[in-house]
């Protein structure tokens, strides 16, 4: 989502638009802010209630790592995805690069609430997991009504590493 605003925003300060292009980035300034607060504090609460609420993995679990969790949202979502980007476009004759800024603040808030997320697992030296059959169920969301419970191995186990990012192992010579 970060880099579909960019460019949206990008593209969008090209036209003067309705209001003008200093009024338009800096309203889209104010509202980058506004959104990436908002979206990295947003249901901060469910994850933490889940988080708390885990469980040890067991043996028959099948659990799926957050790039893939991600990689399938993205695949589900894409349509979505084109349409704000299309909105974030159309709204640069009115407001230019305001549109853009709002879609690149989403995602930074989206990547700063993923940050969150691996300092709470680096301190609780636990990584949280998802069941596949609960994510199925709630389109993806990783903190939908679906989801009853996270589940928690060890930092050792699997090749993830705190943030759902694949664990770098050293190379024996």
């Amino acid at each position: 989502m970060w880099w579909l605003g960019v460019v949206a925003a990008g593209a969008g300060a090209l036209p003067p638009g309705l209001t003008g292009r200093r009024i338009g980035v800096l309203s889209g300034a104010a509202l980058f802010l506004v959104a990436a607060a908002v979206v990295a504090c947003a249901r901060r609460r469910r994850y933490l209630a889940l988080a708390r609420g885990a469980a040890r993995a067991g043996r028959h679990d099948v659990l799926q790592d957050r790039a893939v969790s991600v990689r399938a949202w993205r695949r589900g979502h894409r349509w979505w995805l084109l349409l704000a980007f299309a909105a974030a476009l159309g709204s640069s004759f009115a407001l230019p690069a305001a549109g853009g800024m709002l879609l690149a603040g989403a995602g930074t808030g989206l990547r700063l609430k993923a940050a969150w997320l691996g300092r709470r697992e680096r301190a609780g030296d636990a990584l949280l997991w998802v069941r596949v059959d609960w994510l199925g169920r709630d389109g993806g969301r990783p903190a939908g009504k679906a989801v009853r419970a996270y589940r928690s191995t060890g930092i050792a186990a699997g090749d993830a590493a705190p943030g759902g990012t694949r664990r770098r192992t050293a190379a024996l010579v």
